[in-house]
């Protein structure tokens, strides 16, 4: 409940609370407070297990908890049935970003290379792995940009 809380400021709260209601009367404020939170804890139980029992036995295995957004969402997707999971392990971020940079610089990498050559039937996937000129891009060219003439009367 109170992960966030460090060490300085436990010390503080027990210093404000020697200081508020002094030593004597710490000991029943603690008591009291401790009283009143079991006895909203036995609320709340008690609150949920009618609810459990109003809903009947389709609801028997029903947790509260899964009415938060994040744990619901979070329990949808650990859900093996979409295949999320052989997605995610499919994915290798570092394998793909090597590729576009070898892209970009023009190189062929190995795993480009060879489905390149594997798929080389088709046009588009041979354009695409070589560029649209039959050669590899170069990016570090710059290229004159031709501008239409500008026209005084049109503006």
């Amino acid at each position: 409940m109170f992960n966030d809380i460090g060490a300085l400021e436990v010390v503080t709260l027990v210093v404000l609370a020697v200081l508020v209601f002094g030593p004597d009367k710490l000991p029943k404020v603690i008591q009291d407070v401790t009283r009143t939170i079991r006895k909203i804890r036995e609320f709340s139980d008690s609150a949920k297990a009618d609810i459990r029992s109003e809903l009947g036995p389709e609801f028997k295995d029903f947790e509260f908890e899964d009415l938060n957004p994040k744990t619901f969402i979070r329990k949808q997707l650990d859900n093996d049935e979409l295949g999320l999971k052989e997605i995610r392990n499919g994915f290798d971020l570092k394998k793909e970003m090597a590729e576009l940079t070898d892209a970009v610089h023009g190189r062929e990498s190995e795993s480009s290379s060879s489905s390149s050559s594997a798929s080389s039937s088709s046009d588009s996937s041979a354009a695409v792995s070589s560029g649209a000129t039959g050669g590899p891009v170069d990016m570090t060219k710059k290229r004159e940009i031709e501008r239409p003439p500008y026209d005084m009367d049109a503006t």
